[in-house]
């Protein structure tokens, strides 16, 4: 089967690998699309620590059910699929709590084991979710819509509530969505017009490009001097984390999506005195890819507007390409890996 391969940095390609032979309890799933994540760009450019080469990257995808065992589901062969690619040891601390998305031993698909840049993939029966009639391009994009959405839960986002997503990225622009299926109004603010315009036309109420305006002045104004009741970081950067603490209320929240790689300073005081509740999220569970899934099948949310372009599997290296030199004019880009129909 064709399979993408990182073989190290910066060196990617398409190889012929062995066909997988589903276990006990697996499915047999024919990939129909993947999503390119900013892990995965990191694993290319070799940026992301948890990477070793050779390396199948990839765990945004659809996929075709070959395959499959008897299930409670009712997944059959020739359904469309998506999956959750997390997996987890079952034994540690936080899944014996049933905080499997915080597994200390978590593998990733594409990170520390294979993912899904292949034709063809086994995958456990239990992280199989029924696609419920969406496309496959659509359920590509359900992984990705998940981490967003999972941390807006863990912040307990509440009709009415003004929220500062702060990075208007994939990931961001996901979470501008997520806060508002919650009620929320919501403003983003980012460097980068072309992303903020994308913003709007997802729903926000405003914008703030924080490369011409003060973040600060623009929320006092905004939120009539109280600060938003969340902000959510969706950059990793030490800025812009310390934007988020300055920009949230007293007694507001802060949310953390980016995935940090620089040290933040900062005197922890002012938590104490803004009395801010600060929520760290990782991974996604079951129910919020059950309820993205929803989400997206009720018609409310066009997820595909978050598309820039699709590329076919054999030319998976120039998608890669273009993400590590992009400067904000692309958004999600999806490959094809077997939707020849």
């Amino acid at each position: 089967m064709k399979t993408v391969l990182i073989n190290k940095p910066y060196e990617i390609a398409v190889t012929d690998t062995a066909m997988p032979s589903p276990s006990e309890g697996e499915a047999l799933l024919k990939v129909m699309y993947c999503g390119i994540c900013g892990a995965d760009v990191a694993s290319y450019t070799g940026n992301q620590p948890f990477t070793t080469y050779p390396r199948i990257p990839g765990h945004e995808f659809s996929a075709k059910v070959i395959s499959i065992p008897e299930n409670e589901l009712g997944i059959k062969p020739g359904d469309i699929v998506t999956a959750n690619p997390y997996f987890n040891c079952g034994h540690c601390y936080s899944c014996e709590r049933g905080h499997l998305n915080c597994c200390t031993d978590n593998r990733t698909m594409g990170v520390q084991r294979d993912g899904s840049f292949c034709e063809y993939i086994s995958m456990p029966v239990e992280r199989i979710y029924p696609g419920k009639g969406l496309g496959a391009k659509q359920l590509a994009l359900v992984e990705p819509f998940t981490i967003s959405y999972h941390a807006v839960n863990r912040g307990d986002i509440r009709p009415n509530d003004k929220v500062l997503v702060i990075g208007a990225g994939p990931i961001g622009l996901f979470a501008v969505i997520s806060a508002i299926k919650k009620g929320a109004t919501v403003y983003a603010a980012d460097i980068l017009d072309g992303r903020l315009n994308k913003a709007l036309e997802l729903g926000a109420a405003g914008v703030i490009n924080s490369s011409r305006s003060d973040i600060v002045k623009e929320t006092e104004r905004i939120t009539g001097g109280n600060g938003f009741d969340c902000c959510i970081e969706a950059c990793g950067r030490p800025e812009t984390f310390l934007n988020c603490i300055d920009c949230a209320a007293f007694a507001g929240k802060v949310i953390l999506i980016g995935n940090g790689k620089k040290e933040t300073t900062f005197l922890h005081s002012i938590l104490l005195k803004k009395e801010l509740s600060v929520f760290g999220s990782r991974n996604s569970l079951k129910a919020d890819f059950t309820e993205v899934i929803d989400i997206i099948a009720s018609g409310s949310v066009d997820v595909l507007e978050l598309v820039s372009g699709i590329y076919p599997i054999e030319r998976a290296d120039e998608a890669f390409k273009a993400l590590a030199s992009n400067t904000g004019e692309l958004c999600k880009l999806l490959v094809n890996i077997g939707d020849r129909d």
